[in-house]
């Protein structure tokens, strides 16, 4: 053996690494914001807003502004005490150094300075410092003005005394670095609009605002969006209904502390078909629910069923009524607030403090009960829906059975327009959901038989937004996709969840064509997934194909491009100088004017396709616009397409 292959392989103390303060931030960031991502980049001003959330929640702040300036950078300032700037005698450093450049330190593992906290690792804002180039944090406390400022977590001098101030309150402006967030550090209005309104609605009494310095007005003033609301979780329903029809004219608001634990929250019924139960833990959104949204399912059957019984509007109904009908066209927003939430897993989705439950479950039942005694012509309304649920559930059930015996376990086999791939391992294998029969037969050719399956789909799928479940299970087109992946609807646990064990693929990518009738058809595809097999976008599974818009020619020369400016940019680039030879510009109108090597080279081949992940960073959001973009209700959509026409690209 040569020394140098001893030197490789001898394995000692020397060999392992010991990462100083922040260095393990910068090391491993998606430990601690989930991605380096876009949803990473602004997971960053959300862990410095929580921070003046926290201070408004222990009664010390009532204004947060948020801005983000024309290099990028980002401003959120508060009117909250100010972080402590005084010298820590074991650390002997200012508690602000400490604050923002140790892991682990702040007020919130201190129950007599925060009751409630959304920042439940105490690891936030040092994680911002340390994936910063540079942080600014400027506090206004005791009559004076504190600065420090940070490069990459690290402190460029002593806290300094600048000025004077007869305010209080934090400022930290902060600019990402791109040797951390390679993709992007361009911040995206809406996506940041979407968690202040959240919050908003979630902390009543509250302003937020959101100023964008890169674009300006009409006027010439800075894009901005205020955020306050006086009736919390009532208008939060409000506006996450906006699109759908009530059937009740005004949401049930339950508020209240039970067994020592705050709880609020508010409920509307509406003639849609989709349950839309979207649950908090201080602040956090607990997209998986947990023991908080067991209660309050446990609370509203129960309560829901024994006034049923008793006014004796279930007696003519023969049809059996379980919970899932009780929840059905129902829009609840839960918000609770626990001094030491314990959340399974580390992404804080679920909660599982079992003592929620019964707190939740004792207020739903008593504000609940005394709504439907006060108000017996709602009542009958809310009962009737639930009614009207339980028979179309029971022809759902029908519709579903018939779904899942065409699946491959079922034994009479798969879609007959399926083309499959021969590897039988979910995660290696893609299907491929192409728009018509033309594109899926050119697709078909050039795919890669071993791992990439093809289903071809006629036309444009049913909106399910607008649709009875057992309309959905019936339509051939949505029957395919379920067959065609094999997954199965219902659990012993959920009647309407996907069993994923027997998921026949683990990358579903919707291709379409680059033109309005291809958004559409997207749209409608995202919204079934979305609605019906939520898991996948969940787990990931779920991708949209970004096929070209141009093919510039010169001879045999010849580059793709997927937008205007990278047409132009190959149109130069072919042209050259000194030749009189034309560029020719061909405008791909579907997928079918593609060959199969074409369509291989630009849009199916791994090494040079690109695909668009759909993830749901925003439950609620997500929920508004599918309902907005997809419902019954005009005016709403109206109001959307004048506002965001200026972005849109017409296709004439």
């Amino acid at each position: 053996m040569s020394e140098e292959k001893e030197d490789k392989t001898n394995y000692s103390a020397d060999n392992i690494q010991v990462l100083e303060g922040l260095e393990a931030v910068r090391k491993r960031p998606a430990m601690y914001i989930g991605d380096v991502g876009i949803k990473g980049l602004h997971h960053l001003v959300y862990e410095v807003v929580d921070n003046s959330i926290d201070e408004a929640l222990a009664g010390y702040c009532t204004d947060i502004m948020v801005t983000i300036h024309a290099d990028n950078s980002i401003s959120v300032e508060d009117n909250g005490r100010g972080i402590p700037t005084g010298i820590m005698a074991k650390e002997k450093k200012s508690a602000l150094e400490v604050v923002m450049t140790v892991l682990h330190a702040g007020g919130k593992f201190d129950k007599d300075t925060y009751k409630v906290s959304g920042g439940l690792h105490g690891v936030g804002v040092s994680c911002v410092n340390a994936l910063s180039t540079l942080l600014v944090a400027t506090i206004r406390r005791e009559g004076k003005i504190f600065k420090q400022e940070y490069s990459c977590g690290k402190p460029l001098y002593d806290v300094k005394v600048v000025g004077e101030s007869d305010t209080t309150g934090t400022t930290i402006t902060f600019s990402p670095d791109s040797s951390i967030f390679t993709m992007t550090t361009e911040y995206k209005f809406e996506t940041l609009a979407a968690r202040l309104r959240e919050l908003a609605y979630l902390n009543k009494g509250i302003r937020l605002s959101l100023t964008d310095e890169r674009e300006t007005n009409d006027d010439g003033t800075f894009i901005r969006e205020d955020f306050h609301s006086e009736g919390g979780l009532r208008e939060f329903v409000k506006y996450l209904d906006g699109t759908r029809t009530p059937i009740i004219p005004e949401p049930i608001y339950v508020e209240g502390v039970k067994q020592g634990i705050p709880v609020e929250l508010a409920l509307q019924y509406n003639e849609t078909y989709s349950e839309n139960v979207h649950s908090y833990v201080n602040n956090i959104n607990t997209i998986e629910g947990g023991t908080h949204v067991a209660g309050f399912r446990r609370g509203l059957t129960r309560t829901l069923k024994s006034y049923a019984e008793r006014s004796g509007l279930l007696k003519n109904v023969k049809v059996d009524i379980n919970g899932d009908d009780f929840r059905e066209g129902l829009t609840a927003v839960i918000s609770v607030k626990v001094q030491e939430p314990q959340f399974e897993g580390q992404t804080k989705t679920k909660l599982g403090n079992n003592d929620v439950m019964g707190a939740v479950d004792i207020a739903v039942g008593e504000i609940l009960g005394n709504y439907l005694e006060e108000n017996p012509k709602e009542a009958k309304l809310i009962v009737g829906k639930v009614i009207l649920a339980a028979t179309a559930r029971a022809a759902a059930r029908k519709a579903r059975e018939m779904v899942q015996r065409k699946t491959v376990m079922g034994g009479s086999g798969l879609p007959g327009k399926l083309a499959d791939c021969s590897d039988k391992d979910p995660e290696k294998c893609e299907l491929y959901l192409v728009e018509g029969d033309s594109a899926g037969g050119t697709a078909k050719q050039g795919r890669n038989r071993h791992y990439q399956a093809i289903l071809p789909l006629r036309g444009k799928i049913l909106n399910v937004e607008k649709a009875m479940e057992h309309k959905i299970y019936e339509n051939e087109e949505i029957k395919n996709i379920f067959t065609a992946l094999g997954v199965s609807i219902g659990t012993a646990d959920d009647a309407k969840a996907l069993n994923m064990e027997k998921l026949r693929y683990h990358k579903v990518v919707i291709m379409t064509d680059a033109d309005v009738d291809g958004s559409h058809i997207t749209t409608l595809i995202l919204t079934f997934f979305f609605r019906y097999m939520k898991e996948l976008i969940e787990f990931g599974y779920i991708y949209v194909a970004s096929p070209p818009l141009y093919l510039v020619k010169k001879g045999k020369e010849q580059a793709y491009a997927w937008d205007d400016s990278q047409r132009d940019a190959a149109i130069q680039r072919l042209k050259g100088t000194g030749k009189e030879e034309n560029v020719h510009v061909q405008r791909y109108k579907g997928l079918g004017e593609m060959n199969a090597e074409q369509l291989w080279d630009t849009t199916m081949n791994p090494e040079t396709r690109t695909l668009r992940r759909a993830t749901i960073e925003n439950a609620a959001e997500c929920d508004h616009i599918f309902s907005m973009l997809m419902g019954d209700e005009v005016a709403p959509r109206r109001e959307f397409i004048e506002k965001n026409a200026r972005y849109a690209k017409i296709d004439v």
